[in-house]
C-alpha cells in the first residue's frame, strides 16, 4: 500500500477514536481536585426507585465508590432519566450483572431482604452489588477487609470500602474514555452463602 494511503488511513482512525473519546460521559472534577483522571471520570447513573427501604445503604454505597475511585463516578438518576445501573428490592438473595457497565448500556442490582433478614449490613451489601457493576467478581471464601468477599465474611462484617486491589481494577477497567466504549461483561452473579 502506498505511504499515502497509509497516510490518510492513519489519520481517518485518529479521528474516529478522538470522536468516540468525545462522545464518552465525563464527570467534572469535585472542588480543589486537581487530578486530570478524575475530570475524565465516567459517569454512571442509578436509579433506586424500585429499591424501597434500600436508599439510604444504596447511597453510601455509592459514596463509598466515589470517595476510593477517581475513573468512574456514581450518581443518582433524575426522576425519568435512563440509568446504567437499574436497582431493584427483591426478597431473594442479593445478585447483580457482572460489568464493568458504560455509558448508555444497563446492568441491574437486585438487593435482595433475604441477605438482610440472616443479619447481613445493608450498605456493604448495596457496595458489593455496585462492585459487580463495576466489573468485579466474588472473591469468596475471602476476609472482611475484601468488599467483593460478600456472605463469606460472615454477618459480623460491615466493611462497605474496597481494598487496594479492588480500587484498581476499577480504576483500570475505567481507565479510558475509549474504555468506556468497550462491551459490559453481562453474567449475573448471585451472592447466597
Amino acid at each position: 500500500m502506498p505511504l499515502g494511503t497509509w497516510l490518510k488511513a492513519g489519520t481517518s482512525a485518529t479521528a474516529l477514536v478522538l470522536a468516540l473519546a468525545g462522545s464518552a460521559t465525563a464527570a467534572t472534577a469535585p472542588a480543589g481536585d486537581s487530578s486530570a483522571a478524575r475530570a475524565a471520570a465516567v459517569t454512571l447513573r442509578y436509579d433506586d426507585s424500585r429499591a424501597a427501604g434500600w436508599e439510604a445503604a444504596i447511597a453510601a454505597g455509592a459514596a463509598s465508590w466515589n470517595a476510593n475511585v477517581s475513573n468512574v463516578r456514581l450518581v443518582e438518576a433524575a426522576p425519568g432519566t435512563a440509568a446504567e445501573i437499574v436497582i431493584v428490592a427483591t426478597t431473594g438473595w442479593p445478585q447483580a450483572t457482572l460489568g464493568p457497565v458504560r455509558p448508555g448500556r444497563q446492568v441491574r442490582v437486585e438487593l435482595g431482604s433475604q441477605a438482610v433478614d440472616q443479619g447481613y449490613d445493608k450498605t456493604r451489601i448495596a457496595a458489593h452489588e455496585l462492585g459487580h457493576s463495576l466489573g468485579l467478581p466474588d472473591t469468596k471464601p475471602g476476609p472482611c477487609s475484601q468488599l467483593m468477599s460478600g456472605s463469606s465474611a460472615g454477618t459480623a462484617c460491615t466493611n462497605a470500602t474496597p481494598n487496594a486491589t479492588e480500587r484498581s481494577r476499577v480504576q483500570s477497567a475505567y481507565a479510558t474514555a475509549i474504555a468506556a466504549l468497550t462491551p459490559t461483561g453481562g453474567r449475573t452473579l448471585t451472592d447466597a452463602p
